[in-house]
């Protein structure tokens, strides 16, 4: 069948509308049901019989791979940037920056902690002013900003100065990845995003594997200009990372819509593919009341939980990687060096969980078997996450633009909250082992893991209920996400598990 796409740009040449010859193709409903499934109609005019897809595969396919060239290695270097400029306070802390600036007893872990509490108050504001402007501006702005924040680092004197300026790091990193993830979700379809944000992602383990190397590196430098080698940390991130922002400003398209490299039946694809497998409304306008309605939904608070149970793993790993290595005795080059591995091994387990996931278009198995992994290998002294396909498990499951960017400016955080969990378990009277932190954040792993499968095995019994009282038999690829705007509350609603 082919596929008519007709589309009018408005004026400012940001969100478009469908006309209503916009074709797509139709799915066996099965049974005896299948004769009937042009004119199967549930709940008012809605069309159970159309499906989330695209006629054109090879033209699809074609521009996924423009997409991939074109988008994800300029954000996965921005986000190997961000994750640097976090996390190299425990690269430096192994340099001896807590003796050279005389800091007391627990205001390193205070340094760490104060980080997280601007990060979750200005996500959300952050956030929503970065939908009204565009992410492809306020995405290289904020990193322009907290790269700021790491080359003053460098100069910093004593405690009050490096606390003062973490405050400011966190506020402008606080609205950075879910403006991140918001930006994929208006260039690629559901089931394609768990690999494209695990590659991503994955740019954070290389970057924690990076820092190592990079401090190993940095830490030789002796030089009469800088009193302390971990100084040219800071100011070699720093640098970079403010460069890197002025190409992003330049290079980032507003929107598939307004990017150069697209001819118009390109975009015209791009924009379909968008309104029929991520988001009702394309490019809506944000309306915060009409946003915060996802609270109202049980299934939120789920999302939530087990963001909060992947927030320690993740910080615990992220802030004292270095400070775990240690207990090897090794010197401090050696032990920067030997950060390198687990996160390389993370990075490919990561890789590995969201291509599976993405190619089964089911999330909750593998997302669980991270918490699983992160279990155990805290037991033993190693950790796995599976970041991305939490993070794309909610917001595969809500159509509204608005609302998947709020609960995302609000998960993510909450899990980077947990950062003051991680920050104060992890305490230097329990060094070298530890054990009091990993036995926290194993627990940690292992409710994530429960909380899973039990909101996974929720989905499936709705889906399932869902399909009884209509008599089909639907999965959430089978729905357009055009007609659900409105959540659980549309009878054709399926849960993307």
């Amino acid at each position: 069948m082919g596929a008519t796409i007709t589309t009018t740009p408005t004026a400012d040449g940001g969100a478009m509308r469908p006309e209503d010859d916009v074709s797509v193709a139709k799915s066996s409903l099965g049974g005896d049901k299948a004769h009937d499934a042009e004119s199967a109609r549930v709940g008012g005019d809605v069309d159970i019989g159309e499906t989330a897809r695209v006629v054109d595969t090879q033209a699809e396919r074609a521009l996924c791979r423009k997409f991939d060239f074109r988008l994800l290695p300029v954000l996965a270097v921005m986000y190997l940037f961000n994750s640097l400029d976090k996390g190299n306070l425990g690269n430096a802390q192994t340099d001896g920056m807590s003796d050279d600036l005389g800091f007391a007893p627990g205001q390193y872990n205070l340094i760490l902690g104060i980080f997280f509490v601007p990060y979750v108050l200005f996500a959300p504001p952050l956030a929503m002013l970065g939908k009204k402007f565009g992410p492809a501006r306020v995405l290289p702005i904020l990193m322009c900003a907290f790269g700021s924040m790491t080359l003053l680092t460098a100069a910093a004197k004593n405690f009050s100065g490096i606390f003062a300026l973490r405050w400011f790091l966190g506020m402008s990193e606080s609205a950075f990845f879910p403006l991140v993830i918001y930006y994929l979700t208006t260039f690629y379809r559901r089931g394609e995003l768990a690999r494209r944000l695990a590659i991503f992602y994955a740019a954070s383990n290389i970057a924690s594997a990076f820092s190592g190397l990079l401090a190993f590196g940095v830490f030789q430098i002796h030089s009469h200009l800088i009193d302390y080698p971990w100084r040219w940390l800071f100011i070699v991130e720093g640098t970079a990372t403010v460069l890197f922002s002025l190409f992003a400003f330049w290079y980032l398209p507003a929107s598939a819509a307004e990017a150069g490299f697209l001819n118009a039946d390109e975009k015209a694809l791009a924009y379909h593919r968008i309104l029929v497998d991520s988001s009702s409304v394309v490019n809506e306008k944000f309306n915060l009341r009409e946003s915060l309605k996802v609270f109202r939904r049980p299934t939120t608070y789920g999302f939530l939980l087990i963001e909060i149970c992947l927030g320690v793993p993740l910080q615990g790993v992220q802030l004292f990687l270095p400070q775990i290595v240690q207990r090897l005795n090794y010197d401090k080059v050696k032990t920067n060096l030997f950060t390198v591995a687990p996160n390389i091994t993370g990075a490919v387990m990561l890789l590995l969980l969201a291509f599976s996931s993405d190619l089964s278009r089911i999330r909750f198995p593998f997302i669980a078997l991270g918490f699983a992994f992160t279990f155990i290998g805290f037991v033993i002294y190693a950790t796995i996450q599976d970041v991305s396909s939490q993070i794309q498990w909610y917001n595969n499951n809500v159509a509204h633009e608005g609302e998947r960017l709020t609960l995302t400016s609000v998960g993510v955080p909450l899990a980077n909250l947990m950062g003051l969990v991680a920050s104060n378990v992890f305490q230097t009277k329990d060094a070298p082992k530890y054990e009091p932190a990993l036995i926290t954040t194993a627990v940690f792993g292992a409710v994530g893991c429960l909380a899973s499968v039990c909101l996974g095995a929720f989905m499936m019994f709705d889906n399932k209920r869902r399909n009884r009282r209509q008599g089909v038999n639907l999965t959430a690829r089978d729905v357009p996400t055009l007609k659900l705007r409105d959540g659980p509350r549309v009878p054709e609603f399926r849960w993307f598990l």
